[in-house]
């Protein structure tokens, strides 16, 4: 049982510079450990919550030692509890915590427990965002438009989450319509340094997206989890992680003129995926530090799950607290974030000598060397310098199909296709542009580059250059601070021009939510196969995710966005071809509109301010007239309606007994899906549209909804009949059974009949027969998506063999029960011979207490064949989570015991 609290002996008064104190805190000067001023910041954090936390119980005096050793115990991948200090969720992922933690109140209930012990332990921020579908674009009133769209589609959604903030203690809930949950987190929830009745300690936070590390550019230790460890931390889990290395990032001189923050990330997110830093944190320092604006390095920490960091962490400085006072934190506040820092000696002064930190690897980038680039045509990483995209684009065309190729025969890659658009003709090539925007969290948050999109919108309109009509053009800020400087600049009315009008706050095309193409232009692509494309300024480019007829996806920074879609292709050098042609006929390059650091440096001096920040985040505790009007029950425990679509009551806690059902095996399993590589989140579970002819739709239809009210996957979260429909759904699916045809659907082994992924897994659970995946490396890369985890256990999955797996997704099925498996170094299931037709067995001991994470596992198959893959619970915990049938029930009978 817990006890108090043996580091009880250094807690500090913080004492104010004119009297008094700010409160009290754990102090690690007062160890006099030499060890700890060596440590990395970000292990620091790591530090200071096992002290604070520490009970000789969840956590313990050796899980301290462990990380003051961290040097020494890192590199033997040593097991440490982590409480976070908040919990992070955005309405997507929001929807399922809260249903979960409804279901979890009737299942305390029905096993004679309290249900009120089921309530957040910690302090709960939900912002709903991820809701806008670009339905109006180009039009004055898009946001208005889209917001009453998204309210009439969303209604019961909105109001579940409404009366979850009334009926859940600790949680805060952030009303649609005020801007992207991680940007919101940067502006307004971030704490830097909490002071809880007096005890001061430092802002952490895990969400439920994997963008979680943007907060990382604030000093703040945050990053994505699955929703399922989400729920866990909320209800007082401690977090059971490996202690990572450290990656130390140096960083030296300055950008030059004309290049970006989109610029800079997509160089670092290039080094460190070559680097390899899955599982680790990368902390950044060295004097180029100064350089880079707070927005920037939010903007290359929020890119981890693009370089495959847990974190990309930027220790508190100068340039931080200045953003904070920028932000409108109050002066007392940001003084008590200082003080507080310096006397924890978690504060970096470059002003005065620097302790040299010991780090596991390093790496070195002078931002003077950094060249305009994009990535692209299907993954963030695929960096391409701006000077070389042209020859890079024909031989994506010539390439085989992959990563990097399109498989366009040469007799066909000049094709031009005539239509007609609304009664005007047009003409559409491989590489044309037909969706162009300025999305996602990654650089809406930054002014520079949003500034600057404004200004090359200014210079393009002044020299007559127009966007043609047909290219979907949208722009959604991530909060309404965007709004308000890009007003007072006078510069939205010509990105207005140029089609680039606001169509609401949230994520949009690069979640997946860009809406229809016009109809002409659609079938243009697909009666013709033309490879058209879209530029983003995203940090997602996976096939299928931004539209179903986009194969090529560019991520580029706002201001490239808009040279693209006035350039109207990507195939063009933007150094020796013109745009387009001005107002007298003349060629108008790229070099005529794009605008110099100091231009743009002058704008964002002038027309950013404290005030927008503070009036922007007055609205939000507010609320907005249709939140306001949106009226939910009173109640703890929530009546469940059997006819909804959007929230229905999952089956996890069906027949629960206070008995955990123990560890098992597999027996005699088929294998419902083969894959290779890089499968996905969105592979598994896609966010976006819902397919007129899937198993979804049809469940959908048969409950008399009209296609029109389909709305997305992410948006029906909290229903997990379609959500399970909806699992392997995507139209780019590539299953090994389907011998070269996309989609998704694969073969009922015994009977050799092609079926949607759902109906083949409900023949086998009919069947009574388990299922298991094949898969290759880097299974579950992307999104942290808890319903890439929970759709397979609800289709029967029991057990995934893979090469490698994504941090979070493998978190997430050891969540759900599903046992995660390795293939040994060097093999896979082509090189063991397995054509996924064979029926396997995975022979694990019945007593979890015989079993040991990451030991040995033998699997068998019916026809002879045997092979040793690694068994990937990674801990002791998560063998506990095991046993209990996963991690929400381990929690309940354990909140009943207590």
């Amino acid at each position: 049982m817990a006890t108090a609290n043996p580091f009880q002996k250094i807690l500090t008064a913080l004492e104010k510079p004119d009297g008094g104190e700010f409160g009290k805190y754990y102090s690690l000067p007062a160890l006099n450990d030499p060890r700890i001023d060596k440590l990395p910041f970000s292990i620091k954090i790591l530090l200071e919550s096992a002290i604070r936390n520490c009970d000789e119980f969840q956590v313990k005096s050796k899980d301290v030692e462990k990380i003051i050793d961290w040097e020494n115990t890192s590199p033997k991948q040593v097991e440490i509890p982590f409480k976070p200090a908040r919990v992070l969720l955005q309405d997507f992922t929001g929807v399922p915590a809260v249903v979960d933690l409804a279901c979890m109140r009737d299942a305390m209930n029905n096993l004679k427990g309290d249900s009120n012990k089921i309530n957040p332990l910690v302090p709960v921020d939900l912002v709903i965002d991820h809701s806008v579908q670009v339905d109006v674009a180009r039009s004055v009133n898009a946001v208005q438009a889209n917001m009453e769209l998204e309210f009439q589609r969303n209604k019961e959604r909105f109001g579940f989450l409404k009366w979850g903030s009334n009926a859940f203690h600790n949680m805060l809930v952030v009303p649609p319509g005020s801007g992207i949950v991680h940007q919101v987190n940067l502006e307004y929830l971030g704490r830097v340094v909490f002071n809880t009745d007096g005890l001061l300690y430092p802002d952490s936070v895990v969400g439920t997206d994997s963008h979680t590390t943007m907060i990382d550019g604030l000093g703040v230790a945050g990053w994505g989890v699955g929703g399922i460890e989400a729920e866990a931390t909320m209800l007082g889990q401690p977090m059971s992680m490996v202690l990572p290395g450290v990656v130390g990032f140096k960083l030296l001189g300055k950008l030059r003129d004309g290049v970006t923050a989109t610029d800079l990330v997509l160089t670092v997110t290039q080094m460190l995926r070559k680097h390899g830093v899955v599982g680790k944190f990368v902390e950044f320092y060295g004097e180029g530090m100064s350089e880079l604006s707070l927005a920037d390095r939010a903007t290359i920490a929020n890119m981890s799950p693009e370089y495959g960091a847990t974190m990309g962490f930027f220790p508190v400085d100068r340039v931080t607290l200045q953003y904070l006072k920028l932000t409108g934190r109050s002066d007392d506040k940001v003084a008590l974030i200082e003080s507080y820092l310096r006397a924890n000696r978690m504060f970096v002064d470059y002003n005065e000598p620097q302790v040299e930190r010991v780090y596991s690897s390093y790496l070195e980038l002078n931002l003077n060397e950094v060249e305009p680039c994009i990535s692209g045509p299907k993954r963030p990483h695929d960096r391409v310098t701006l000077k070389e995209m042209k020859v890079d684009w024909h031989a994506c065309l010539d390439n085989r199909v992959g990563f990097k190729g399109f498989a366009v025969p040469k007799e066909s890659q000049n094709k031009v296709v005539e239509f007609t658009f609304h009664g005007t003709p047009a003409q559409l090539r491989h590489g044309d542009v037909v969706i162009a925007a300025i999305t996602s969290c990654t650089n809406t948050s930054n002014p520079s580059v949003m500034l600057g999109a404004a200004l090359v919108a200014k210079k393009a309109c002044e020299l007559g250059l127009e966007v043609k009509p047909w290219i979907k053009t949208s722009l959604a800020p991530g909060s309404g601070v965007v709004t308000k400087y890009l007003q007072k600049s006078g510069l939205q009315q010509y990105l207005n021009q140029l089609g680039f009008h606001i169509v609401g706050y949230g994520c949009t095309t690069c979640i997946g939510n860009s809406g229809d193409i016009d109809d002409a232009v659609a079938s243009a692509i697909t009666e013709n196969d033309i490879v058209a494309a879209a530029v983003l300024s995203g940090n997602r480019n996976f096939e299928g995710r931004v539209h179903p007829l986009t194969r090529a996806n560019y991520l580029a920074s706002p201001p490239l966005v808009v040279a693209y879609a006035l350039a109207g292709t990507v195939d063009i050098d933007f150094e020796t071809e013109p745009i387009g042609l001005g107002k007298d006929g003349k060629k108008i390059f790229f070099r005529d509109i794009w605008p110099s650091n100091e231009e743009v440096a002058e704008v964002v001096q002038s027309n950013v301010l404290p005030h927008m920040f503070m009036a922007t985040y007055e609205a939000i505790t507010k609320g907005n007239p249709m939140w306001n009007q949106l009226s939910v029950p009173d109640g703890t425990l929530y009546a469940w309606d059997p006819k909804s679509t959007y929230i229905h009551e999952p089956p996890y806690f069906k027949d629960m007994t206070m008995s955990p059902p123990g560890a098992h095996g597999v027996k005699n399993a088929y294998c419902l899906l083969n894959f290779g590589d890089s499968i996905t989140t969105d592979h598994i579970s896609p966010a976006g549209s819902i397919h007129k002819d899937s198993p979804a739709a049809k469940y959908l239809l048969e409950r008399g909804v009209d296609r029109r009210d389909f709305n997305s996957y992410g948006s029906r979260r909290g229903n997990d009949e379609i959500m399970a429909r909806g699992t392997f759904a995507n139209i780019r699916l590539v299953n090994k059974f389907l011998k070269g045809e996309v989609g998704p659907k694969t073969i009922h082994i015994p009977t050799g009949e092609k079926l949607s992924v759902f109906d083949a897994a409900m023949r086998y659970k009919s069947e009574g027969h388990a299922t298991i995946i094949l898969a290759g490396a880097e299974y579950g890369s992307g999104s942290s998506r808890d319903w890439a985890a929970k759709g397979p256990m609800l289709l029967g999955v029991k057990a995934v063999i893979a090469k490698s797996f994504e941090r979070i997704h493998r978190s997430n099925l050891v969540g759900m029960g599903i046992i995660p498996l390795c293939f040994k170094t060097g093999e896979d299931a082509d090189t063991l011979g397995l054509t996924g037709e064979e029926r396997y067995t995975i022979d694990l001991p019945s007593s979890v207490g015989e079993i040991k994470p990451g030991q040995d596992v033998t699997v068998v198959t019916d026809n002879g064949k045997s092979f040793v893959c690694t068994l990937r619970f990674d801990t002791e915990v998560e063998l506990a989570y095991f046993d209990h049938g996963g991690i929400l029930q381990y929690v309940i009978r354990n909140l009943i015991k207590s």
